[in-house]
């Protein structure tokens, strides 16, 4: 069967050892400065100090968004308002994705639980009666205390739930989530949290941090085996570029958030590689009941809590943002906020990240996924505040033909496309790739 991976679904690409070494080792040459640059004593705030990976002058105008705003600056002295900056985290401060890398573990080592009742529908209000079946069909009752399904060994049962999170569809190839807003919800990415039911969130973090060490500790490349797959991603790497700047955002007074669509107690646990808090952290939150998990999710806008029609996922993004950082509540979460309630930095990677992006005042990152929607609106840069960059680690080669930003770029909450816009209403044309490892 194919290796599911909601990393570059629909299509999966992955890069071999040899590859991913040879993409990785380009990207440093394409950058001909010094790993490290340090500046003199004389400047007022922190210096960005890794200068490998960035592309073009791309360092540089981030330096001066920090030199501008933060509150290290003389001119900031006086305001006591810490400018904010939010990252996404999957392939924008890491390589690869922790929710796959979770997913993987939980299978390895048997930690899904049986849903309730049997019913799979109740781990998901959007999946369908095909997937439903099929799980039921595949997946046996769980054993132990616990109830846990045997997904260690039972290579069936691991296969259907892989192929449904992985692929959005079942092993025979039926539609797996359907009646779902395309602009709030990523279902598959919601089922992995609501698979963490029956579990406390100390639980889950001490699952999540097992994946970590086995990710991190895994050589550059490494492939797993779950259920009968055998070339699953197995490694994660931190971009050092990200973390220099994380790094030297705090230091000059910045308010630093990740925004992550994989489950919070997972994001909770990565994100000390960069020493961001669980308090700064925003990711998919679940309800609990008696201190456990269930498949029912927390409310953020005009989705309440227990209707499970929205995460951190593009414009559900936006919600969460101006809920948690600014304190917004309410159906105004869901709007576009005044400039003085927004992030002034944004990084993200992925179509996923674009109202986020677009949300930012200063600068926009966005990490060259060749994702349709974001790369429309980075290589237009209508108002000069986008940036674009190879990913740190095995950059995508360069995306041959235009990206159709203007017929078919935008996803609408229906799951029709059509053509990207502007803030005004008129319409982005298609954009070539310029921004890539030569």
């Amino acid at each position: 069967m194919p290796v599911p991976s909601r990393l570059s679904r629909p299509s999966a690409v992955r890069l071999s050892v040899t590859a991913l070494a040879l993409a990785t080792a380009l990207t440093t040459a394409a950058q001909p400065a010094g790993a490290h640059d340090r500046h003199g004593p004389d400047r007022s705030c922190p210096r960005l100090t890794v200068s490998a990976g960035w592309y073009g002058n791309n360092r540089a105008r981030i330096q001066q968004l920090i030199d501008r705003y933060g509150t290290c600056a003389p001119q900031r002295h006086h305001d006591r308002n810490k400018p904010v900056a939010v990252f996404d985290w999957d392939n924008t401060v890491i390589k690869n994705d922790i929710g796959d890398a979770t997913m993987y573990w939980l299978l390895r080592n048997s930690r899904i639980r049986e849903p309730e009742h049997g019913d799979w529908r109740t781990t998901s209000r959007y999946l369908t009666t095909a997937a439903a079946r099929a799980l039921r069909a595949a997946c046996p009752s769980g054993t132990g205390r616990d109830r846990t399904l045997p997904t260690a060994t039972d290579t069936a049962c691991a296969d259907e739930i892989l192929s449904v999170y992985g692929e959005a569809a079942t092993t025979s190839g039926d539609a797996a989530f359907a009646g779902y807003d395309r602009r709030t919800m990523e279902p598959s990415y919601a089922w992995l949290a609501q698979l963490t039911h029956g579990w406390t969130a100390a639980q889950v973090r001490s699952f999540a941090a097992a994946a970590r060490t086995e990710n991190l500790t895994a050589p550059l490349g490494a492939t797993q085996k779950v259920g009968s797959t055998t070339d699953a991603t197995g490694y994660v790497r931190y971009y050092d570029q990200q973390r220099d700047l994380i790094h030297t955002l705090r230091r000059a007074g910045f308010d630093v958030w990740i925004v992550s669509a994989s489950p919070q107690p997972v994001v909770d646990v990565w994100a000390q590689g960069v020493d961001i808090a669980p308090g700064n952290v925003i990711g998919i939150r679940s309800t609990t009941e008696r201190g456990r998990y269930t498949s029912h999710l927390s409310g953020c806008g005009t989705a309440r809590t227990g209707d499970d029609t929205q995460i951190t996922y593009i414009d559900g993004k936006r919600c969460w943002i101006n809920k948690e950082i600014y304190d917004i509540r309410g159906t105004a979460a869901s709007r576009v906020q005044p400039p003085n309630q927004r992030p002034v930095f944004a990084a993200g990677d992925s179509d996923t990240d674009v109202s986020m992006l677009r949300d930012a005042t200063g600068l926009r990152l966005a990490l060259n996924r060749n994702k349709t929607e974001l790369m429309c609106r980075s290589y237009d840069d209508a108002d000069g505040k986008w940036l674009v960059n190879p990913m740190f680690i095995g950059p995508k080669d360069r995306k041959q033909g235009a990206y159709p930003c203007a017929t078919e770029g935008y996803i609408a909450s229906n799951g029709t496309a059509g053509p990207v816009r502007r803030s005004d209403g008129s319409v982005i044309p298609d954009q070539h790739d310029t921004v890539y490892v030569r």
